[in-house]
């Protein structure tokens, strides 16, 4: 994974990132989209409070966006 894919400021482009990644990662145990989404969640559980609200907000964007460009509606 990239560095700063978390600081990004659109949703979509986070999901895009993360959707790579998982993509091409030779150790995921699981399906590409639960990767992505388990990565985007651990992310915004290890910061806790001191991540700021919006960018809270735009990371819970970017978990819709992830559903959508896997195609899960």
């Amino acid at each position: 994974m990239k560095r700063g894919v978390f600081k990004l400021t659109s949703a979509k482009k986070i999901a895009a990132s993360l959707k790579r990644s998982a993509e091409h990662s030779s150790r995921r145990k699981s399906g590409a989209y639960r990767s992505a989404l388990s990565m985007l969640t651990f992310y915004i559980n290890r910061a806790g409070k001191t991540l700021p609200k919006t960018q809270r907000t735009r990371l819970e964007r970017a978990k819709v966006e992830l559903k959508h460009q896997f195609g899960r509606e």
